[in-house]
């Protein structure tokens, strides 16, 4: 298994870049986010990458971080969700924005993505909810980084039985009423009377 590649860019193209590692040029497959944020040809670069092993091809996939990685997979166990779908959802999303999309049942926001019609955004939405549970709660630090009166309201949620993405809603939209400097009391109140609706 391949974990990361450190190199240099060698090329890139619509949908794949070429990493070359010490002399030998790794073919990868990537979103239109990760191939900008490479930079551009002889730079060095760092990508995080995933094997897909099928009885008929074996191909590398790229990412500009672990949690892009980390949604690649959760997306390629929706059923009807291949590894181009998911590109293409990460190629108009960033982690953070498939993170709240899925915390809020936006499918229409997934639904931008090409290939992604009305119905596989819902299923994506439906499957991961819960799935995304670990990653949704680093989502949260888009809000609520670690330690944060807002991070502790998610954790108070979720130990009264709250499921991750409900939790993860729920203090958001009562961070974003309350602002910055919300007491955990208020933000714990105030994200158990939104959940109520």
């Amino acid at each position: 298994m391949i974990a990361h590649l450190k190199g240099r860019l060698a090329a890139t193209g619509a949908d794949h870049a070429v990493i070359d590692v010490g002399g030998v040029g790794y073919l990868v497959g990537a979103s239109s986010k990760t191939l900008a944020a490479l930079g551009i040809v002889g730079d060095p670069v760092t990508i995080h990458t995933e094997m897909l092993v099928a009885e008929d091809f074996i191909r590398l996939m790229g990412f500009a971080s672990a949690d892009e990685r980390d949604w690649f997979k959760l997306l390629t166990h929706v059923q009807g969700v291949g590894s181009k779908v998911a590109l293409a959802i990460l190629s108009i999303l960033t982690p953070d924005e498939l993170r709240t999309a899925v915390a809020r049942a936006d499918s229409a926001m997934i639904a931008r993505a090409n290939g992604v019609g009305p119905k596989l955004a819902q299923r994506i939405v439906n499957e991961l909810k819960d799935k995304a549970g670990g990653i949704a709660l680093g989502g949260a630090s888009t809000t609520a980084p670690a330690g944060s009166a807002a991070a502790d309201a998610v954790s108070a949620l979720l130990n009264l039985g709250f499921k991750p993405a409900e939790a993860s809603t729920a203090v958001s939209a009562a961070n974003d009423e309350l602002g910055a400097g919300a007491t955990l009391d208020a933000l714990v109140r105030l994200a158990l009377r939104k959940a109520a609706k």
